[in-house]
């Protein structure tokens, strides 16, 4: 299992002026599901700022989100650690698998691969 990207997320209630306060700092809008807005650097598409109202579907908002390639291994390696799974795996219907963990510091991490495209 590798790493693809790791994006910090910012729970806010000011959508709009995190976009453009980040864009000060040369991120741009690449993705917009209302709830949660991905700002990423135009030079580096993996340097990456999320920014999240309200999770749409988990109970939680994650402090983290670790994308990686193999999130069912990831879920495996977690759950066989003994981490407490704070959001079971599942798929996602805006195209990711994912599920939450709670890291050392109580922090949640969102891990998650995305779905194939059909």
């Amino acid at each position: 299992m590798s790493v693809r990207r790791v994006v910090s997320n910012i729970q806010s209630a000011a959508m709009a002026e995190s976009r453009d306060f980040y864009d000060l700092l040369g991120l741009r809008e690449v993705m917009n599901l209302g709830w949660v807005m991905t700002l990423a650097s135009p030079s580096d598409p993996t340097a990456q700022v999320s920014v999240i109202a309200a999770d749409a579907t988990a109970p939680l908002t994650p402090d983290l989100s670790v994308e990686v390639d193999d999130v069912d291994a990831a879920y495996a390696a977690m759950s066989a650690s003994g981490a407490e799974i704070v959001y079971p795996l599942r798929d996602e219907e805006w195209g990711v698998r994912r599920f939450f963990v709670r890291d050392p510091n109580g922090r949640v991490v969102n891990v998650l691969g995305h779905l194939p495209s059909s």
